[in-house]
């Protein structure tokens, strides 16, 4: 019985081992399988403008006593039009009260960014012999939500000069489509099923509810609701984002590879699982940034590093309490339940404390700053993951098939007479 459990758990080990090599192999080169290729993270992860160069616009609200929701949706509206470009990396935030940070990586036009950004913007309501029966100043509100059927649905209000040209337009054109542009750029394209004397109505047709609340923002807005004017705007060479972007990288791998040789060197067998357990951890952490759209930067490729350094911190306090409990005389696999239930609560504290840091920063942050936040707090959260899950996992597998009954595999924790432990 004990050997076949022995058995077991070798083929378990293995099995996990080759599947975070397939893993870590699939994101550092990508994998073709079939007629569908994986691509690595070096292809899928989006480069911020310090990694890539382009250009970075810094707007301010002219005018006073703007509240938050005008500025949101200000922001909006400026990220729909600089989109228009073609980047999908664009970054536009809020930094201070009145200011808003406009970041267009792989761009290196400034003048043609802010003239998009200038524009005032034209809202337009058009039946279907072109003439325009609304614009954005007979627009009272608009609001997204989903239905009773689960469809996202916009819900229009106008004012009273609207509602008046509103219910004349939906007798006329009944049956018939009234489109709705935003800078010449077709928003939706509802059609008159009733008509609407009272300024109230819903438009159908969004493909989801993130879609429907989108066009709700620029059918409510109009145009922008404040002026902007640029007061800061930089160009950021492509040659020094080339040379950025090969320098970090290779700082990752030499600062990661130093982490990897050393619970090697020092901890044996358990380094050599916390080592494979954290080349998961790397895959799960970049898999993460990718999966969310995060724009990765300067600022973040060294968040991400030191999460490196606290996921190895994480196991070497197991390590050491298990190194305790080894030395007060009990078995191995005792030992290692005890040295993570004990390190545990240090663990917690530690990694708790970090995050309730990286929230603040995000919040209270701008620009790079929230780039570091969340690379943290994202770091931070898988590598309690990695750690107190998969490294326990790999550790109780070898125990279980016998890896750890030589001495040699033990490194530092000075265990003696290991067999009569194993018992």
């Amino acid at each position: 019985m004990k050997n076949r459990n022995s058995g077991k758990s070798l083929i378990f080990f293995v099995i996990m081992v080759l599947l975070i090599g397939f893993l870590a192999y699939t994101g550092a080169y990508g994998v073709t399988l079939g007629d569908y290729r994986f691509k690595p993270f070096s292809e899928t992860l989006k480069k911020g403008l310090d990694l890539q160069g382009g250009v970075s616009v810094l707007e301010e609200i002219q005018g006073n006593n703007v509240d938050q929701k005008t500025i949101d949706r200000t922001i909006q509206l400026l990220s729909s039009r600089v989109n228009k470009l073609g980047v999908s990396e664009t970054v536009v935030t809020q930094e201070g009260k009145k200011r808003i940070r406009i970041e267009v990586p792989g761009k290196y036009d400034t003048k043609s960014v802010i003239d998009s950004i200038a524009k005032t913007g034209e809202l337009k309501f058009v039946g279907p012999d072109q003439s325009i029966i609304l614009t954005g100043k007979d627009v009272k509100d608009a609001t997204a939500y989903v239905d009773q059927t689960n469809k996202p649905i916009i819900s229009l209000e106008l004012n009273d000069t609207g509602k008046t040209k509103f219910a004349e337009a939906t007798q006329k054109y009944l049956g018939k489509p009234i489109s709705i542009y935003m800078d010449n750029d077709l928003l939706t394209n509802p059609t008159v099923n009733s008509v609407i004397p009272d300024g109230k109505a819903i438009i159908e047709g969004s493909k989801n509810l993130d879609e429907a609340k989108k066009n709700a923002d620029m059918i409510k807005s109009g145009a922008l609701p404040v002026t902007v004017k640029p007061v800061e705007s930089k160009l950021v060479g492509a040659t020094l984002g080339a040379n950025a972007l090969p320098l970090s990288i290779l700082a990752g791998k030499v600062g990661i590879g130093i982490v990897l040789l050393f619970m090697i060197l020092y901890y044996r067998v358990p380094g050599l699982i916390a080592d494979i357990a954290l080349v998961l951890y790397v895959v799960l952490v970049l898999g993460t940034f990718d999966a969310i759209g995060a724009t990765l930067t300067l600022s973040g490729i060294a968040g991400f590093l030191l999460t490196v350094g606290m996921a190895v911190d994480a196991n070497i306090l197991i390590f050491e309490r298990m190194k305790e409990e080894l030395k007060s005389g009990k078995s191995i696999k005792s030992s290692i339940d005890a040295g993570f239930h004990r390190a545990m609560s240090s663990i917690l504290d530690s990694n708790i404390t970090t995050i309730i840091a990286g929230i603040v920063l995000y919040y209270l942050g701008s620009g790079s700053v929230k780039g570091f936040a969340l690379t943290l707090m994202i770091g931070v959260a898988l590598s309690m993951f990695t750690a107190i899950t998969i490294t326990r996992t790999l550790i109780k597998l070898a125990s279980n098939f016998g890896m750890f009954n030589a001495k040699w595999t033990i490194g530092t924790f000075g265990v003696h007479d290991m067999r009569r432990r194993q018992a």
